[in-house]
């Protein structure tokens, strides 16, 4: 580790990684390429489709000299390689160098000819083709997608990698290298996967991740996949025009306490099970009246005469869901993040209990 190539090439790594997959830290310090490219960029703005196409592009030839500067570093970090001389080094160092070099090269060479025809060659670009009428051009596109973005009233989520836009007439994903685009009258959305993680990035709160597959009837517009917590899903349906299909009859959970109920039967299935006794018998649920009571609180977190919790003697009488929404309305709304390791009094004699004491009865 005391060798001066292997720490550059260990940093440059972490560095070019960051720099491509930028975490919160780099984007709050500025080292993106929006931020550094910002002059030339101008503004999401004012100008969201234009915007966009020079970002890409900018990306693209950012992005693809990284190789060849790890190369250049690499002379200075390693001056006994002799790596500025090109006819010294090993067949090794000349390929690297050689594809580093040709991939600088033909990036240029593409972005000059997307640059070509006021950028009509673009992706971005031919994307909206797609959507023009026959008198009109991608321009008249790009207008119409600009007026809309500009609103306030938009729809607006995701990560900087992969945010989802959607207007009174447009779906969109913005990407690192592109930016979809749809028409609503156009397309269907089917929720096609659903993803549960008890931890996000933003908050110690459970959440649920939906994937939506946004299709076009135009065969010009390729299909794309749309992530979104679940918790803002009704507010999607209210800005698309068409219904959505739940092809994979995913149950979505669109309130904290739908979120934390899934959390809290996972919970207690894995608590200690309690036996009924003899000649007892198991009767509804006295919350819901619908399903048979299969819960019963003992006292498991704790030692007796240590802790808050207290020994429960009712017998079993609510069903785990119903005691689920009893754990959850007794939890302080604003703080989400303390439910699972709160305590709340029984619902029939008041004892404190928590996740732990909940047992399942078979």
């Amino acid at each position: 580790m005391d060798r001066p190539e292997v720490t550059f090439s260990l940093a440059y790594i972490v560095l070019a990684f960051c720099f491509v997959f930028t975490p919160n830290e780099f984007r709050s310090a500025g080292f993106t390429v929006q931020n550094l490219f910002s002059g030339w960029l101008g503004s999401e703005d004012i100008g969201f489709i234009q915007y966009h196409v020079r970002r890409t592009s900018v990306t693209l030839l950012v992005h693809s000299t990284l190789p060849l500067g790890y190369y250049m570093g690499m002379c200075i970090a390693a001056p006994e390689k002799y790596l500025a001389y090109v006819h010294l080094i090993s067949d090794g160092w000349r390929a690297f160098f050689t594809l580093s070099l040709a991939l600088q090269l033909f990036s240029w060479v593409l972005v000059i000819y997307w640059s070509r025809h006021k950028w009509g060659n673009h992706p971005i670009s031919q994307n909206l083709k797609a959507h023009a009428l026959p008198q009109s051009g991608w321009g008249a596109v790009a207008s119409s997608v600009n007026t809309e973005f500009r609103r306030i009233d938009k729809f607006a989520t995701g990560a900087p990698g992969a945010r989802v836009l959607i207007t009174d007439n447009w779906i969109m994903k913005v990407t690192t290298y592109y930016v979809h685009i749809a028409l609503q009258q156009d397309t269907h959305l089917t929720v096609t996967d659903s993803r549960q993680h008890q931890l996000s990035p933003d908050s110690a709160t459970p959440v649920q991740i939906l994937t939506l597959r946004v299709a076009s009837i135009n065969p010009s517009v390729k299909p794309f996949d749309i992530r979104l917590n679940s918790t803002e899903y009704a507010e999607l349906r209210e800005k698309l025009h068409a219904p959505i299909r739940n092809a994979a009859n995913v149950v979505i959970h669109q309130t904290m306490s739908d979120l934390f109920l899934e959390t809290f039967k996972s919970q207690v299935e894995m608590n200690q099970v309690y036996q009924l006794t003899s000649g007892q018998e198991l009767e509804s649920c006295i919350g819901c009246m619908q399903v048979p009571a299969n819960t019963k609180l003992l006292r498991l977190c704790q030692e007796e005469g240590e802790g808050e919790c207290q020994q429960c003697y009712c017998r079993p009488m609510w069903c785990l869901t119903c005691m689920g929404k009893w754990f959850a309305s007794r939890q302080d709304q604003q703080k989400p993040e303390t439910w699972l390791g709160n305590r709340v009094p029984c619902p029939t004699c008041r004892a404190k209990f928590c996740i732990l004491d909940v047992c399942i009865v078979p």
